[in-house]
């Protein structure tokens, strides 16, 4: 099959073609050995877009977390892919697990996020802005919050704010996975605090986006991509009328 010419459709593309590549080493390898398969994983994936983008979109920089360096010339590209081959390395060497994910955006200068593609491989899902998911209906007022919250390294304020607003924290694995649960409705909100870096969440965040949903810092303020320093430390994603809320109980939290 053909790349698609778009940067959209060629986000949906590539993230559709790594994940068909993760799901084949997962039935080629087995779980025997999971640390392999991470390392396999991540590696496949990686130089599968990489390569990929070199032939489709040479001029334009990369930046991707299994990237032996970064580029600097990123900073003054005017076209940065940012990708994260395979966001959720743990659950996918763990048998049975599906909140894994392959995440492909492209920030452009002055524009920010403009496209951006999230796959979910073992579900067989692929979330993108060429052909964004309707906006979910409004949270039910008489239903607690459903708060996606980090399976293995949960940050004590996310529990803080769960108490205050009244929501029931669902754990899962991949940032990805998460905030996917949000953009499809199967969660109100997804609240992380403990450190992060851009590739965890500039697909996820471009698709939200194009969804219609909330997504800020924790404090607010807009989220920033192609920094000198990748790391993002925190965001919330929602609903846009539970922001407010959020917020507030954020800054009351800290």
């Amino acid at each position: 099959m053909a790349a698609a010419t778009g940067d959209a459709s060629l986000a949906r593309w590539l993230a559709e073609r790594a994940g068909e590549r993760l799901l084949a080493l997962r039935a080629e390898r087995g779980f025997a050995d999971p640390a392999a398969l991470r390392a396999a994983g991540d590696q496949q994936a990686h130089d599968l877009l990489v390569t990929a983008l070199k032939e489709h979109r040479p001029a334009d920089a990369v930046l991707s977390e299994e990237g032996v360096r970064d580029d600097p010339g990123r900073l003054t590209a005017q076209r940065v892919w940012i990708v994260d081959p395979l966001d959720g390395t743990r659950e996918f060497g763990e048998a049975g697990r599906s909140d894994w994910a392959v995440h492909v955006a492209l920030w452009r200068r002055g524009a920010g996020l403009v496209a951006g593609a999230v796959a979910l491989p073992a579900q067989g899902l692929v979330l993108a802005t060429d052909r964004p998911p309707a906006r979910p209906a409004a949270a039910s007022p008489d239903g607690a919050i459903r708060l996606m919250v980090s399976r293995s390294r949960a940050p004590a304020l996310v529990a803080a704010v769960a108490e205050r607003v009244g929501a029931e924290l669902v754990p899962r694995g991949s940032a990805g996975a998460k905030i996917a649960a949000v953009v499809t409705g199967e969660a109100d909100a997804y609240l992380h605090a403990g450190g992060m870096y851009e590739w965890d969440s500039a697909a996820p965040v471009a698709v939200a986006n194009a969804t219609g949903l909330h997504t800020s810092r924790i404090d607010g303020s807009t989220l920033e991509y192609n920094q000198v320093d990748p790391h993002l430390p925190d965001l919330l994603v929602c609903r846009r009328e539970l922001a407010g809320p959020l917020l507030t109980a954020i800054q009351e939290s800290r």
